[in-house]
């Protein structure tokens, strides 16, 4: 029996490899906001990458409520080749919300997520192919170099992604970043995930999919201008990511409060045995102060964890849809209703 089980699986595995090598289509999800002026910079290295991987391709942009030109870019691209297709959403909801978009879009057999700014190098595509064939589901690219990164930042990253695998129990690649390609059946599995706050690294992990690294420089931006990932963004993500896939931090905050129980009942015991035994003392008005301000100040921070879990409880109650779609230029939605998109 075992053996034919295994024979079952190593069939299935053959036809799947089978499947990959005669796959015929990949889409490129770019998400972008105000880069009409990068678009034209980008497209020329990256349809050369896409037609040497032999495979049918389209470029699927998501314009997350640009103010600029980006819009109206993009409508020339569509109506000068139809395999550059965009979607417009109706406001700015914020890169995590516009990759979730444009993988509802994407219909292809594999999908490669990319930025715009040619800090991901088109030119690795291909190698994601490779291992795409090879029966990996996900193929994330990871990172040579980080020290164009600040210190604390890189330091505040590993210490991210420790705190985050003790926490969830979900283990992030290292030096990885949305850089990746994803197979039909994990982007089928991410576009089942409905939660508002999302944490894409985090999402891309916990499908528990086969997944491999490809190595790639991370050039700095042919703009010369600095991350839009500014320090309080990025903590933003942090927390979103940890809370989305922990509730630790809310039994940390029983935890300490049993702690400090504890530890006040026992100052307590201490207090009323030195009283009988010695007699009252005068009160120390600065050590009142100092433990009135501790407590309080505990309290208050427990507060907002657990009113943080309670906030995000509410997005999820009121079941609006995860984004609205204003414009679509030559793409449609598999499920059109959950997007309420309106057709150009």
């Amino acid at each position: 029996m075992t053996m034919s089980l295994a024979a079952s699986d190593t069939d299935g595995q053959t036809l799947a490899a089978e499947d990959r090598q005669s796959a015929g289509t990949l889409a490129v999800v770019i998400p972008v906001l105000n880069e009409a002026a990068g678009i034209d910079a980008l497209l020329a290295r990256l349809r050369p990458a896409l037609e040497s991987s032999g495979l049918a391709w389209s470029i699927i942009f998501v314009d997350d409520g640009s103010t600029d030109g980006t819009l109206i870019k993009l409508r020339q691209l569509n109506a000068n080749d139809d395999r550059i297709g965009a979607i417009a959403l109706s406001r700015n909801f914020g890169k995590e919300i516009a990759v979730a978009a444009g993988l509802k879009y994407a219909r292809a057999d594999a999908v490669v997520i990319m930025d715009s700014d040619l800090q991901h190098p088109p030119e690795t595509i291909p190698a994601f192919i490779e291992k795409w064939r090879e029966g990996h589901d996900v193929v994330y690219g990871q990172r040579i170099d980080r020290s164009a990164d600040s210190a604390w930042r890189r330091e505040g990253a590993r210490a991210f992604y420790r705190v985050f695998h003790i926490l969830s129990g979900t283990e992030l690649q290292q030096n990885s970043c949305d850089f990746r390609l994803l197979s039909r059946r994990a982007v089928s599995a991410i576009n089942r995930i409905g939660e508002r706050v999302r944490y894409n690294n985090g999402l891309f992990a916990w499908i528990g999919y086969p997944a491999v690294g490809v190595p790639f420089e991370f050039p700095p931006r042919p703009s010369g201008e600095g991350s839009r990932w500014l320090p309080l963004k990025l903590a933003k993500l942090a927390f979103d990511g940890l809370a989305s896939f922990s509730t630790v931090p809310l039994r940390l905050s029983s935890v300490t409060g049993v702690f400090v129980s504890l530890v006040a009942f026992v100052y307590m015991i201490w207090i009323i045995a030195k009283t009988l035994l010695f007699g009252d003392e005068v009160p120390g008005y600065p050590t009142l102060l100092t433990a009135v301000l501790f407590f309080a100040g505990v309290q208050l921070i427990f507060l907002g964890v657990i009113g943080e879990y309670l906030g995000r409880v509410y997005e999820e109650v009121k079941a609006r849809p995860l984004f609205l779609v204003r414009e679509e230029l030559g793409v449609s939605a598999e499920q059109p209703t959950a997007t309420e998109a309106t057709p150009r």
